[in-house]
């Protein structure tokens, strides 16, 4: 009796986890079909919680990413937010050498939060582009 009551939980619990791992083995979206996903999914949101302005705000750019985006100019667009980004951090490299070399703290300190935060967004923006 234990043998069989085991070996239907087990197969129980194997039926159970089959649409998990199933879930786990489709490949994530990408490009503009990940822009689309994203946004319907905003819509959702916005729908349960009972926003209509932002719904129709939102269903508006899921009208024009539809019809206007192209994989290969989103992945344009995003190498060139990294490329900007990298520019930024490169300045504000400069600019704390800068202000190292004056040994100021106060502007020191301005110059390696503003090193941070440009090192966030560029990495938001690699990011952005891997997907």
């Amino acid at each position: 009796m234990k043998l069989l009551s085991s070996l239907a939980l087990s197969t129980l619990l194997g039926f159970a986890a089959s649409p998990l791992m199933a879930a786990e083995q489709a490949p994530a979206l990408t490009g503009c079909a990940a822009k689309r996903q994203a946004i319907s999914e905003q819509i959702e949101q916005a729908r349960a919680h009972g926003n209509a302005n932002q719904q129709a705000g939102l269903e508006k750019a899921l009208a024009e990413v539809t019809e206007h985006c192209t994989d290969s100019a989103l992945r344009k667009e995003r190498e060139q937010k990294v490329l900007d980004a990298r520019h930024e951090v490169n300045q504000r490299t400069k600019d704390l050498d800068k202000a190292m070399k004056k040994g100021d703290p106060e502007r020191i300190n301005k110059r390696k939060d503003k090193l941070a935060e440009s090192k966030k967004e560029l990495q938001e923006a690699v990011d952005q582009l891997e997907r």
